[in-house]
Order: C-alpha cells, then sequence, then structure tokens
C-alpha cells in the first residue's frame, strides 16, 4: 500500500490564481510609480524647470545595481533591468522632453534594439543617415545620440570639440547582451557610479599596445575600443576627470575624455 505523497505542488489553477493576484498587485504598484513621476513633473514645471532634461544616469545605474544585488529566487538580471528599463523611461518621457536618434553603422537593427533595451519604448526615435545627424539631435532639448562603434567613423572624436556632449552609457549595458558595440551621448552630467569606464580618445601613431603600456606605467589600465581615421578610443577601468594629470601626459598631440559610463551591470 502506497503511502500518501507530502508537500505536493500546487495545482497549475492554484498557480494560475496566484499569477492572477500578483498581476493585479504590480499593476498597482506600477501605476502608483507612474503616478509619482507625475508629481516630479509637476513640482519641475512650478519651479521653472520643466524643460530641463530628467535623465540622471548615476541614479539608474544605483537603482539597477541595488536590485540585481538584491536576494531572488528566479528573476534574471536581464528581466529585471528590462522591466525598470521600461519604467524609467516611460517616468522621464512624462517628466520633459525625451528623444532618441540612433546611427547603427554597418548594423542599424542592433543598434535600434540595444536603444529600445536601454531607454524603453516611451521616447520616439528615430534612425539618422550619419552619426553627425544623431549628434545634432543630442544637443536639442532631452536629445539623445545613439551611436555605433563603428570602424568606418569616427565619430566620437568630435565630441573632443563639443565638452557639453558627453559619453553617459555603453551599449549594451549587461555583459549577457554581448560585446559593447555603441555609446550613448547627451548634454547630462556624468557622474561616478563607484564601477565606470571612461572613455579617452588619442591621435597618437602608436601601436595600441604601446599606448596601452605607457598608460599602465602611469597606473591608468586601459583597452583599445576601436580605432578610425586616424585616432583611438580608449576605454579606461575607472573614472577618470577631464583635467586628470595622467591623461594630459598620456601619448597623443590631440586626446581627451569625452565622457564615462556604468561597467556592465551584471559583472
Amino acid at each position: 500500500m502506497s503511502k500518501a505523497k507530502t508537500g505536493a505542488a500546487p495545482s497549475l489553477d492554484a498557480v494560475r490564481q496566484r499569477i492572477d493576484a500578483l498581476d493585479t498587485e504590480l499593476l498597482r504598484l506600477v501605476d502608483e510609480r507612474a503616478s509619482l513621476a507625475r508629481v516630479v513633473a509637476a513640482a519641475k514645471e512650478a519651479a521653472g524647470d520643466g524643460d530641463k532634461f530628467a535623465l540622471r544616469p548615476a541614479r539608474e545605474a544605483a537603482i539597477l545595481r541595488r536590485l540585481i544585488a538584491a536576494q531572488r529566487a528566479a528573476a534574471s538580471p536581464g528581466l529585471i533591468v528590462r522591466i525598470w528599463r521600461e519604467m524609467i523611461g516611460d517616468s522621464l518621457s512624462v517628466q520633459g522632453p525625451f528623444h532618441l536618434s540612433v546611427w547603427g553603422g554597418r548594423d542599424p537593427g542592433r543598434a535600434v534594439e540595444l536603444a529600445r533595451h536601454r531607454f524603453g519604448a516611451a521616447p520616439p526615435l528615430r534612425q539618422a543617415a550619419r552619426a553627425e545627424d544623431a549628434l545634432a539631435q543630442a544637443r536639442s532639448p532631452g536629445g539623445v545620440a545613439i551611436c555605433a562603434l563603428d570602424p568606418d567613423s569616427a565619430w566620437w572624436g568630435r565630441l573632443l570639440a563639443e565638452p557639453k556632449l558627453q559619453v553617459f552609457a555603453a551599449l549594451p549595458c549587461l555583459s549577457a547582451w554581448g560585446p559593447m558595440s555603441a555609446l550613448a551621448v547627451a548634454a547630462v552630467d556624468v557622474e561616478p557610479t563607484g564601477d565606470d569606464r571612461t572613455f579617452w580618445v588619442t591621435d597618437a601613431t602608436a601601436s595600441a599596445a604601446t599606448i596601452e603600456e605607457a598608460l599602465s606605467r602611469d597606473g591608468v589600465a586601459a583597452d583599445l575600443a576601436v580605432e578610425a581615421g586616424g585616432l583611438k578610443l580608449f576605454v579606461l577601468a575607472g573614472f577618470y576627470q577631464r583635467d586628470d594629470e595622467r591623461l594630459t601626459r598620456a601619448p597623443g598631440r590631440l586626446n581627451g575624455v569625452i565622457g564615462a559610463a556604468p561597467a556592465p551591470l551584471d559583472v
């Protein structure tokens, strides 16, 4: 005679009922969060900042890192990032001007995909014929340019002459989604997040290995990201200011920091 099973799994109907209950509670919380974005927008309007770009890359990174580090049983980092990026993007679109311009180089579809993963579906998105066109949109209120790291274009070198425009995000933001293949640029403040990558450009003619060795002697860890048009773009481990002495004496007659971004959130 067999023994009765203990701790049996719940029935499918019970699981579905629990999902329905959770969906109802999630909707209530999402709706409450969305309403707070409107409260913020009203407060900004009252203070005369209604047309100010609300994008805060460092705060977003802190939110996502905290959520990814929290104890959980099944939700993957990718699921967490996708859900919160959508909510953050929707909140930003409510608080003021917010629009995307994407130049994808040889793979425009991938660049659009990365842009939507990073900023959600709320902001309007246009594809640009040239990187320069995307950067022009980044100069307008609420504008963000997403440009591919393409060996056919040294668009990032133009940022040396435009200090108001800065790289603030490397796409994708999760290493599980593939290698870095695009950068996001806007007229926003770039602040350290505790785990960052700085983007540095040089016209030095020496090999990448030689430049990396020269930087390492000054305590700077660097890796070549892309080379085009006689310029090289390096990724530096850590957050560096534009006037950092270690970089002012680095190789090249024309060089400089063009921004920084949080390291991949799942590393």
